[in-house]
């Protein structure tokens, strides 16, 4: 064999050994994106997961709002029909105060009247007058007016 030969057998021992080395790091790289690869099928699988519990959720939290939603408006629904009859309360007792004040006025002026100096005889003593029993509606009525100051 000449030198030209062993020199060619040379340089393809050595192409050889490179692609050698070559074909072993690409293998090793391969293997890194296959065990990539089924971390990356991993992560996808448990996103889908988290996705569709999600949804789950997101249908749940709806019917819940819905249902919210429709119990406020009976509440607020109810609320408006009682300040219709506090309102109707209120006004029937100014209209109560008014005439009681309207009676005290009138007693007043009678009282004045009757109080000018008569001499009377003495008599028996008069008992004092028994506090007069309350009707619900009067003590109602009375209630509501001081809580309204």
């Amino acid at each position: 064999m000449s030198a030209l030969a062993w020199g060619l057998e040379a340089v393809l021992a050595v192409l050889l050994a490179a692609t050698l080395w070559y074909a072993v790091r690409l293998e090793r790289r391969l293997g890194v994106l296959r065990r990539d690869n089924a971390q990356l099928e991993a992560l996808v699988a448990g996103f889908n997961e988290a996705t569709a519990r999600a949804e789950g959720s997101t249908a749940r939290l709806r019917a819940a709002a819905e249902g919210a939603g429709r119990q406020v408006a009976e509440q607020v629904e109810a609320a408006g029909r009682l300040r219709d009859d506090l309102l109707f309360l209120l006004e029937r007792g100014e209209q109560l105060a008014d005439r009681l004040d309207a009676a005290v006025r009138e007693a007043r002026g009678a009282v004045a009247e009757r109080s000018a100096p008569q001499r009377q005889p003495l008599g028996p003593a008069v008992e004092p007058e028994q506090p007069r029993v309350r009707s619900q509606a009067e003590r109602d009525l009375l209630q509501a007016l001081r809580a309204a100051r």
